[in-house]
């Protein structure tokens, strides 16, 4: 039975010591293993994959051994549970329901929430529920709500939102604080607003790319997961251009969910930490 350990603290002498010495005392084969110390932070993150039978006590003899308010958790290799939000857009959703579907993904996308229908048949193709919550005469609040709820149930890990086009309030990122990925063009902050691809034809740019990240409060600001670009030339019309982004926006999407779930990230900040 393989299970992954993740662990972050304060930074101390001899922490890998530690949770590799009592791994050692519960008879835990260690497979692999990753640590990172941020030394302006002083803050130490380790990911460790081990096989054997974990007893319950543990981690609470773990923590024993760590500084105090050490974060500490066991992941066993069942799927990541996510939730996807949507909009219109169907590419960033196709290309996560098309992976799961190949069983390229570590991950069970358990329903899609989108504020318009326009991908109902996408979600039904692949046999994944699709509930339609929309936002008319409802305000930022209200809508927040109701889709959180329907999120609530579910009961998810991860919530992915697969271009969902619309700016989530405060109270709703505090409810899901550090399980919401976004994706976006990296354009931002350069080129903001309608057309982005367009605007980039314009200034006659040469490279396109997406970036993937955990929203906070700031719009388009949260700790950078992934990004990935593509180059164009000049023979490249903006329609070009915005499909090229389209398939950059769908690959680092697809890697960022992934690496959430094999546990491979960690939110240090407002930047992160990211074991290949």
């Amino acid at each position: 039975m393989n299970t992954i350990l993740t662990t972050q603290c304060d930074d101390d002498v001899g922490l890998i010591a530690k949770i590799t010495g009592l791994c050692h005392q519960h008879n835990l084969n260690i497979t692999r293993n990753n640590e990172f110390v941020d030394k302006d932070a002083k803050r130490f993150f380790m990911r460790t994959e081990l096989s054997g039978v974990i007893s319950e006590d543990f981690l609470p003899s773990l923590a024993e051994l760590l500084p105090d308010g050490a974060e500490l958790a066991l992941h066993s290799s069942e799927k990541t549970k996510v939730v996807l939000l949507a909009t219109k857009e169907a590419h960033c959703l196709g290309g996560v329901l098309l992976k799961q579907f190949e069983k390229a993904l570590n991950i069970e996308v358990l329903a899609v929430i989108a504020n318009y229908a326009d991908l109902a048949p996408l979600a039904a193709g692949f046999g994944v529920p699709f509930h339609v919550v929309s936002h008319e005469g409802l305000s930022r609040a209200e809508h927040d709500q109701q889709v959180g709820d329907l999120i609530a149930s579910y009961q998810p890990d991860i919530i992915g939102l697969a271009k969902y086009m619309r700016i989530l309030s405060p109270e709703f990122v505090a409810r899901f604080e550090g399980k919401i990925i976004n994706i976006h063009h990296s354009f931002l902050p350069a080129f903001i607003g309608a057309k982005p691809y367009h605007q980039a034809f314009e200034r006659g740019v040469k490279i396109i790319g997406a970036t993937a990240h955990f929203v906070n409060n700031e719009l388009d600001e949260g700790p950078i997961i992934l990004q990935d670009v593509t180059h164009v030339s000049h023979a490249d019309t903006a329609e070009m251009m915005a499909k090229m982004g389209k398939d950059v926006e769908k690959t680092v999407f697809c890697k960022a969910l992934q690496l959430a779930s094999e546990h491979k990230l960690f939110i240090n900040g407002n930047r992160t930490v990211v074991f290949a």
